[in-house]
């Protein structure tokens, strides 16, 4: 590892201030090896461009609800999250909302779901009879 040019490092506390993230989460990070170690120990350690770059990716891949594993893949040179998107505009979608029972109703949507019309009948189905068993039990 090169030696940090002091002009472009900071402390830990100077850093936690340019990131918007607290010394606690920025010392784990360190620990679990997401973020590189800084250069040097204790007190006279000092956080580089690089530090920097790390922390900001993952204080946006944590906002956007990644987990840590996947985030450690990501900075490792996985494949980038991709956004999900909604349906297009004009879009038809077929629903099935199947009620099972007071306050309990299930909503299929086939397509995204990927089943077919007979594994959308056999999974109401067997939603039903669960919902059935449970009640059962609660009767008891």
């Amino acid at each position: 590892m090169k030696q940090a040019d002091p002009a472009e490092s900071h402390s830990l506390a100077e850093l936690c201030i340019l990131v918007d993230l607290p010394v606690r989460t920025v010392r784990y990070y360190v620990q679990i090896g997401l973020v590189d170690r800084p250069e040097g120990e204790t007190r006279a350690a000092r956080y580089g461009a690089r530090h920097v770059e790390q922390l900001l990716l993952i204080r946006k891949w944590t906002a956007a609800g990644l987990s840590l594993e996947r985030i450690r893949a990501l900075l490792d040179g996985g494949e980038p999250p991709v956004a999900a998107r909604g349906p297009a505009p004009g879009s038809i979608e077929v629903r099935s909302h199947v009620r099972v029972a007071d306050g309990v109703e299930l909503v299929i949507e086939p397509g995204s779901a990927g089943l077919s019309p007979e594994q959308v009948r056999r999974f109401v189905k067997e939603v039903m009879a669960l919902h059935a068993r449970i009640s059962k039990m609660n009767a008891s």
